[in-house]
C-alpha cells in the first residue's frame, strides 16, 4: 500500500499548539484518502514551535498530491458551545496559576512572581535573554561609545566642563550635541520642561506658593510686560515646576567613599513676549530660610547656574524613577498580567491588547533582576540608589490615578492645553493627535464586537480584567480613580486607549530622548557629590565641577542612557500587527485605516520639524515602538 510522509509545522508565535484531535486527508489526482489521526504514541502533538513527521498509510494510488487537508472534528452547535465555554475556563485557570501576583516591594503596583526572566512562563520571554542583560548592554555601550578606559574612575572628577567632552560623541547635526553646546542658556533650560525627556512636569502657576516667597523686586529684570509678578500670574504667564516628592528621599549610600546629595527644588518660569519658558527663580529645598535662598538669573553667573544644574539633576530623578519606570513600565505590566489572567486568546480584547504588552513583563523582569535591585546597576551612578528609587514610587503611587494617564485631562489638569497661549509645546501637540487615532481605533474595534452597552456589562472576562487591574495593580485604592467595572463601549473604548497609549506613545515620549537630554552629564546630573549651596556669592567653577559626578559615575550614566534609547531589533512600531490575530475583515479594514492615520501624523510631524534647529519626533507614530520592552 501506497505510504507518505507529511511534515506538520506548528506556528511559533504566542499560544500556537493545540491538544485537540487532528486529522489529515490527502487529495491527489487519482483519488483521495480516508481521514487518518495525526497522533504519536505517548507524545505530546502540535506543541508551539514544533515540526513533527508522520506517516500516512493509503489504500490505494492517489497519484500526484495537489491539496492536504488538516481539520478538527466537528461538533454539533451546543456542544461547540460547550466545549468553547469549558477551554476558554481551563486556558485562563492554567494561565492564573502561571501569572500570580507579586509585591515586589511594600505600596508598589503588583507585578509577576517570578524572581528571574528564566522563571516566566514562555510565551513571555524574550527570544534571546543574552540581549537583554542590562549588565552586558551597559557594558557594550560604554566600549561603544569608547569610553570604558573610564569606568572604573570613581572618586576622580572632571577637571572642568570641557573635559566632560572626553567621553561625550559627537554626532554631527544631533540634539545631543546642541544640548552640549547650549545646556548653559535659559532658552534652553525652559525648553526642556516643553520638550525634552520629562514634559510632564510644568504647570500653569495659578497662585505663588508661600513657600516659595518670590516678589517682584527679585523678578523684575526678568519680567517683560511691565506687570507685577502676581498680574502675570493672572495673565497665566508664570509657570511651576515643584519637585517636593523628592524632599526627605534618602540619598545613595552605597559608597562610603561617595557622598551623594538630593535637593527638593521649586522652579518658578515665565512665558516671555516671544513665548518662549524661561526661568525666573529657584529655591532648592522646600522650606524658605536664610539658608535656602531664591537664586535669580541676577545672581552672580556660577551661582544661578548651579542652581539650574540642581533642578536638572531633581528632573532626572523625577524622570527616571517616576515619569518612566512607574508610570510606564510598572503600569504597562499590571494591564500584561491581568490581561493573561482574564481574556482568553480567543477574546478580541486579548487579540488588540498582545501587541501592546509584547516583552513588557519579561524587561520588568529582567530589571528587577539587575537593574532596581538591592545593589542593583541603579546602585552605581545615581543618587536616589540604595534605596531612594523604591521610596519615591512608593510616595508617587498617590498621585498615580486613572484620569493622570487619560493624555488630554493630564494636560488640562496642568492648564497646559492653550495652543495660543503656549505654541511651542510639541509632546501636547503630537500627543493629542496619537491619542486621538488611538482613541479612534479602539472605538471601531469596540464597535465591531459590541453592539450595545450592556454586552459589555455581560462580558464576565473583560469586567475580571478591568477588576484585577484596580484590586491588585492599584490595590484597591478608591482614590486611584481606576474603575473596577466599565458599563459602556465608550469607556471601554477610552480604557483600551489608556492601555496602548501608555504602553506604546507615553512610553517612547519619555524614553527615546534619553541619549539626546541626558548624554551631556552637567545637563541631567545622575548624582551630585555636595549639598546645594546655602548662601550666595560663594559658587566657583571648581566647586561646580567637584559636585558633578565623578568620571565613573558619568560613564555608567552614559552607557545607561544610550542603550535605553536604543529600539530593539526587528521593533514593531505603532500600528503594526504582524501576528493577524484577527482573521474578521471589518476589524483588518480598522487596523488599515488606523495606519493611513498614523502616516498622515508622521507626514504632519515631519513637515513641521523641517529646518528646525531642535526637531521633535519621540512621537512621531514610525518611531513609537508598540510596547514597553526596552
Amino acid at each position: 500500500m501506497p505510504s507518505y510522509t507529511v511534515t506538520v509545522a506548528t506556528g511559533s508565535q504566542w499560544f500556537a499548539g493545540t491538544d485537540d484531535y487532528i486529522y489529515l486527508s490527502l487529495v491527489g489526482s487519482a483519488g483521495c484518502s480516508e481521514k487518518h489521526l495525526l497522533d504519536k504514541p505517548f507524545y505530546n502533538d502540535f506543541e508551539r514551535g514544533a515540526v513533527d513527521s508522520y506517516d500516512v498509510t493509503v489504500d490505494e494510488e492517489l497519484g500526484d498530491i495537489q491539496l492536504v487537508k488538516i481539520e478538527k472534528p466537528k461538533l454539533a452547535c451546543d456542544d461547540q458551545i460547550h466545549i468553547l465555554k469549558q477551554h476558554r475556563r481551563k486556558e485562563l485557570e492554567t494561565r492564573q496559576k502561571q501569572y500570580r501576583w507579586m509585591e515586589w516591594n511594600p505600596g508598589f503596583p503588583l507585578s509577576i512572581d517570578a524572581k528571574c526572566h528564566k522563571d516566566l512562563p514562555r510565551d513571555i520571554q524574550f527570544d534571546s535573554e543574552k540581549g537583554v542583560d542590562f549588565v552586558l548592554n551597559y557594558s557594550k555601550a560604554m566600549e561603544n561609545l569608547f569610553i570604558n578606559r573610564f569606568m572604573h574612575m570613581f572618586q576622580s572628577s572632571w577637571s572642568d566642563f570641557a573635559d566632560f567632552e572626553k567621553i561625550f560623541v559627537k554626532i554631527s547635526n544631533t540634539i545631543s550635541e546642541r544640548v552640549m553646546n547650549h545646556w548653559q542658556e535659559d532658552l534652553m533650560f525652559g525648553y526642556q520642561f516643553l520638550n525634552g525627556c520629562n514634559p510632564v512636569l510644568i504647570q500653569r502657576c495659578k497662585k505663588l506658593p508661600e513657600k516659595l516667597p518670590v516678589t517682584t523686586e527679585m523678578v523684575e529684570c526678568s519680567l517683560e510686560r511691565q506687570l507685577t509678578l502676581e498680574q502675570e500670574v493672572e495673565q497665566g504667564n508664570i509657570f511651576i515646576v515643584d519637585f517636593d516628592l523628592l524632599d526627605g528621599i534618602d540619598a545613595n549610600k552605597t559608597d562610603p567613599c561617595t557622598l551623594q546629595f538630593l535637593a527638593a527644588p521649586i522652579c518658578l518660569l515665565y512665558k516671555n513676549l516671544a513665548n518662549k519658558i524661561v526661568p525666573i527663580a529657584i529655591q532648592l529645598n522646600q522650606v524658605p530660610g536664610d539658608e535656602n535662598p531664591i537664586f535669580l538669573p541676577s545672581d552672580a553667573k556660577y551661582d544661578w547656574l548651579l542652581a539650574k544644574i540642581w533642578v536638572r539633576s531633581s528632573d532626572f530623578h523625577i524622570h527616571q524613577t517616576i515619569t518612566h519606570l512607574l508610570r510606564t513600565h510598572l503600569v504597562s505590566e499590571v494591564f500584561g498580567i491581568a490581561m493573561y489572567r482574564h481574556l482568553p486568546a480567543v477574546h478580541p480584547i486579548f487579540k488588540l491588547l498582545v501587541a501592546h504588552v509584547r516583552f513588557t513583563i519579561a524587561i520588568n523582569t529582567k530589571a528587577r533582576e539587575q537593574l532596581i535591585c538591592e545593589y542593583g546597576l541603579f546602585d552605581k551612578a545615581n543618587a536616589t540608589g540604595g534605596g531612594g528609587h523604591v521610596q519615591m514610587v512608593q510616595r508617587a503611587m498617590q498621585d498615580l490615578t486613572y484620569i493622570s494617564l487619560c493624555f488630554p485631562e493630564a494636560i488640562k489638569a496642568r492648564g497646559m492645553d492653550s495652543t495660543e497661549d503656549i505654541p511651542y509645546y510639541f509632546y501636547r501637540d503630537d500627543g493629542l493627535l496619537v491619542w486621538e487615532a488611538i482613541k479612534t481605533f479602539t472605538a471601531e474595534v469596540v464597535g465591531i464586537y459590541y453592539k450595545s452597552d450592556q454586552m459589555v456589562v455581560e462580558d464576565q472576562e473583560l469586567q475580571d480584567f478591568v477588576k484585577d487591574v484596580y484590586v491588585y495593580g492599584m490595590r484597591g485604592k478608591k482614590t486611584s480613580g481606576f474603575p473596577k467595572s466599565i458599563k459602556t463601549r465608550e469607556k471601554l473604548s477610552e480604557y483600551l486607549t489608556v492601555v496602548i497609549f501608555t504602553a506604546s506613545a507615553q512610553h517612547a515620549a519619555v524614553n527615546f530622548g534619553q541619549y539626546d537630554w541626558c548624554s551631556w552629564i552637567p545637563n541631567a546630573p545622575p548624582t551630585m557629590r555636595a549639598p546645594p549651596p546655602t548662601a550666595k556669592g560663594v559658587v566657583t567653577i571648581e566647586q561646580i565641577v567637584d559636585t558633578l559626578p565623578d568620571r565613573g559615575r558619568s560613564c555608567w550614566h552614559l552607557g545607561a542612557v544610550w542603550a535605553l534609547s536604543q529600539f530593539q531589533e526587528n521593533e514593531l512600531f505603532l500600528g503594526m500587527y504582524p501576528e493577524e490575530h484577527f482573521i474578521e475583515k471589518p476589524v483588518k479594514e480598522a487596523i488599515a485605516q488606523f495606519r493611513k492615520n498614523l502616516d498622515t501624523i508622521v507626514s504632519m510631524i515631519a513637515e513641521r520639524n523641517k529646518n528646525k534647529k531642535l526637531p521633535y519626533y519621540y512621537l512621531s507614530p514610525d518611531r513609537i515602538p508598540n510596547s514597553v520592552a526596552i
